[in-house]
């Protein structure tokens, strides 16, 4: 669920690179991945990326593998909030993508904000709602 943490890396990223491309999942791939449907459907997602002024072209995500993209568009850099810096998923793409020559760029996560505790809130309003 988009929120201000993914504004400020899209922002940030544009601050660090010549040209921006923004994956943004399907819904078919979230739910296989994260094992629950997306709140926001995808069309809507993909239109709300591509008006944000930073980015310059929009990838449609098909598969969360980031080595895959690679082949696909060839990019020098990738960025990611840094609570996934450490993490096994991440550490092995530090290394594959090292080999290829592209650099892994950690921004700051948002803290104060996560698509998890929005969902989790709009969970218990809707539940709430369908009880009265």
């Amino acid at each position: 669920m988009f929120h201000i943490g993914h504004l400020n890396i899209i922002k940030k990223a544009k601050e660090n690179c010549d040209y921006l491309i923004v994956g943004v999942t399907t819904d078919e791939e979230v739910v296989r991945v994260k094992n629950k449907k997306p709140i926001i459907p995808f069309n809507e997602r993909i239109e709300i990326i591509k008006s944000i002024s930073y980015v310059d072209q929009v990838y449609v995500e098909d598969n969360t593998d980031k080595l895959l993209a690679w082949e696909k568009l060839k990019f020098n850099i990738i960025f990611k909030g840094d609570d996934w810096k450490g993490s096994e998923k991440w550490r092995y793409y530090e290394c594959e993508f090292e080999k290829k020559g592209v650099k892994i760029q950690y921004f700051p996560y948002t803290k104060s904000t996560s698509s998890t505790k929005l969902r989790a809130v709009l969970e218990k309003i809707l539940n709430n709602e369908l009880q009265e």
